[in-house]
């Protein structure tokens, strides 16, 4: 018999992720601030939860995935929060992109209590949610990873359990930096060539063919050339996703100066009232930089 799921925060990237459980025969329980969301889920069979205690008590396994760190904190640790309908067994795995620290903070406290919990972020946008070959870094026990295997496998292709307790966190940290730098990269190749008059159009063409490829030269790029900046994924949460990578190399003693330039200009986005955009639009803002346009 499977585990009855609980799920928590339906979001761009939550609520597809829930659809998929469903799809995959789960029983879920959801639970979110707007009831839109949780609406259309109940119409696809999900039960609905007010408060995440309810979530909890009526779930084996409960899936957060929430905005941010403080967002988590409140979910686990607030009043009518998942803790407070703990029961020994139970299976806790935030997939929030959040920092170490409160996965390690949650690991510690269910395990006192005689209950397990995994940090599990993803990568692959709203576009791997809906179609379900999201990728997972997992943090946490093996024991407790292979009992999600059911769960993630609904939701997800490239499953990977990184190490223990906030591991997970860590490789989503590294994720994130990754993908601003070379949204960066392809910013400035991009202006580049349109600067120095030749078509952006045709130098993406021609470096997909060779070692400069990527999935983000890819997809960004021709959202840049199409001037399409329609979240996907909003400047305004992987900037926090990179505040949480910087704040994680201060704590090991590593500077990440690239991410930290990066992550400025993406301050400027914000600023300019662009924080609801792709985070394509980086791209944008260096060609409007060089005051030339891809």
């Amino acid at each position: 018999m499977s585990e009855r799921i609980g799920f928590i925060g339906l979001g761009v990237m939550g609520k597809p992720m829930a659809a998929n459980l469903l799809k995959g025969g789960f029983s879920v329980t959801v639970h979110n601030r707007s009831q839109a969301a949780v609406q259309e889920l109940v119409q696809q069979g999900a039960s609905a939860a007010a408060t995440p205690a309810e979530v909890a008590a009526s779930s084996d396994v409960v899936i957060t995935m929430l905005p941010d760190t403080p967002d988590v904190e409140q979910v686990y640790f607030g009043e009518s929060g998942l803790l407070s309908s703990l029961r020994e067994g139970m299976l806790f795995v935030d997939m929030t992109t959040a920092s170490p620290g409160i996965a390690r903070k949650i690991y510690d406290a269910v395990q006192k209590l005689g209950a397990d919990s995994l940090d599990a972020p993803v990568s692959g946008g709203d576009v791997g949610a809906r179609e379900g070959t999201l990728s997972i870094m997992v943090g946490g026990s093996a024991q407790a990873f292979e009992r999600a295997m059911p769960v993630f496998n609904a939701i997800g292709k490239n499953i990977v359990r990184i190490g223990e307790a906030g591991a997970g966190q860590v490789a989503k940290a590294c994720n994130q930096v990754v993908v601003a730098l070379t949204i960066e990269a392809v910013g400035e190749a991009l202006t580049l060539a349109a600067k120095s008059g030749v078509d952006p159009a045709k130098v993406r063409d021609a470096l997909l063919g060779g070692f400069a490829q990527s999935r983000i030269l890819d997809l960004h790029g021709k959202r840049a050339l199409e001037h399409r900046y329609d979240p996907g994924f909003r400047v305004k949460l992987h900037r926090k996703d990179l505040a949480i990578a910087l704040e994680t190399a201060r704590s090991a003693g590593v500077s990440l100066p690239g991410t930290a330039l990066v992550g400025e200009m993406m301050n400027a986005l914000i600023a300019q009232g662009m924080g609801d955009e792709d985070h394509s639009a980086l791209i944008r803002y260096l060609a409007q930089s060089a005051q030339t346009e891809i």
